[in-house]
């Protein structure tokens, strides 16, 4: 663990520890006017003034928070009205925020089922009028992907089993429901020790949330906890793991859901021991033909071929957030200090096109707003 690591994971415990006391919601300190409506091209959350909060980017790589509050924001989903988001706390965060993208308000917050936590993950279906979130229960780590209605304040309609335990991501790919049930979460007392996370993704039906397909990995690869997910318009899918083996083993961290079944991305042994066992966010370019992966932890971001051929990597220091940007071949990227850097490839190779330093503290995930 580095120490840039170290820091950030002591500060989310002791956010996680205010979190845990009387119920703290989203500050509306913040809902105030702004004399000017915000240019967003990418959404992300990010550390901001000892809270959290949803971060506005413009397309000069500018970010303004919206609101704060004391438990750590993950992954923000934005609407396809293009007029709102929700970002959703992860475990154990109880708070999911919606709020105006553009005037830079706070809207409304929700809260999982009753002795729940969120994910950190959620996502708009139905042209924006549902909502699906992952939570999961507090005693014994079931999955629970519920289906709300936005406009009767996120009431849950309907509710499913996620099949595995410790889901994290979720989306809609392929006419499916796709989750990643991580299992056991690295880094936490319940893995030390542990060389089986029990991770699986699954594929559900939409409509009902009837198991479709349940696919796992190979014994020798049962360490790995399946986190973090992508897809294209075309339905393809690629899932991003986090082992709980210790450093300097090589193993495929990144995977093709193909089928019933998982497909391994190739690398190097070299380049998968630089990802020091953790990828915290992946993504697909504008184009789909090119995915790339970030891990804080090796404090670098790496990109293949969709076919999973390896193209290369470059340094970003405590580097996760990574979205998508208008061209084929680019993509964001944000870091836990701060950092905004424009990555392209032809390829061939991998560089950085621009660069900016000084905003928030990102967190995990940036995303491109339609």
């Amino acid at each position: 663990m580095g120490f840039l690591d170290l820091t950030r994971r002591t500060l989310v415990g002791a956010i996680g520890a205010v979190a845990a006391g009387p119920r703290v919601l989203f500050a509306s300190g913040a809902a105030h006017a702004r004399d000017h409506l915000l240019e967003a091209e990418w959404l992300a959350t990010a550390g901001v003034d000892g809270g959290f909060a949803p971060v506005v980017v413009a397309p000069d790589f500018a970010a303004t928070p919206v609101g704060a509050g004391a438990q750590r924001l993950h992954w923000v989903e934005p609407s396809p009205d293009g007029r709102t988001a929700i970002a959703v706390a992860r475990r154990p965060g109880t708070t999911a925020v919606l709020f105006d993208r553009r005037a830079g308000t706070v809207l409304a917050t929700f809260e999982p089922g009753e002795g729940r936590v969120f994910s950190g993950h959620g996502r708009f279906i139905d042209g924006g009028r549902r909502f699906l979130a992952v939570e999961i229960a507090r005693a014994d780590g079931q999955g629970v992907v519920t289906r709300r209605v936005v406009e009767a304040d996120f009431a849950v309609e309907a509710e499913w089993a996620s099949a595995g335990i410790g889901p994290h991501d979720m989306l809609p790919a392929g006419g499916a429901l796709v989750v990643a049930n991580g299992g056991i979460e690295p880094h936490t007392p319940e893995a030390l020790g542990a060389e089986v996370a029990g991770a699986s993704v699954a594929l559900l039906d939409p409509e009902s949330g009837a198991v479709r397909a349940v696919a796992g990995l190979s014994e020798d690869l049962a360490s790995l906890s399946l986190r973090h997910l992508t897809s294209g318009a075309d339905g393809f899918t690629v899932v991003a793991a986090q082992d709980l083996l210790a450093d300097g083993v090589a193993r495929p961290l990144l995977y093709a859901v193909e089928g019933e079944g998982l497909r391994a991305f190739d690398a190097p042994d070299e380049a998968w021991r630089g990802l020091r066992t953790y990828i915290g966010s992946v993504a697909l370019d504008a184009s789909g033909a090119f995915v790339a992966a970030a891990s804080p932890r090796g404090n670098r971001v790496a990109l293949w071929r969709r076919d999973g051929r390896y193209i290369g990597s470059l340094p970003l220091v405590d580097g996760c957030g990574l979205a998508p940007t208008r061209q084929a071949g680019q993509f964001l990227a944000t870091s836990g200090l701060g950092e905004t850097v424009l990555i392209a490839t032809d390829g061939e190779g991998v560089g950085v096109v621009a660069r900016r330093s000084g905003g928030p503290r990102y967190d995990n995930h940036a995303v491109l707003v339609a």
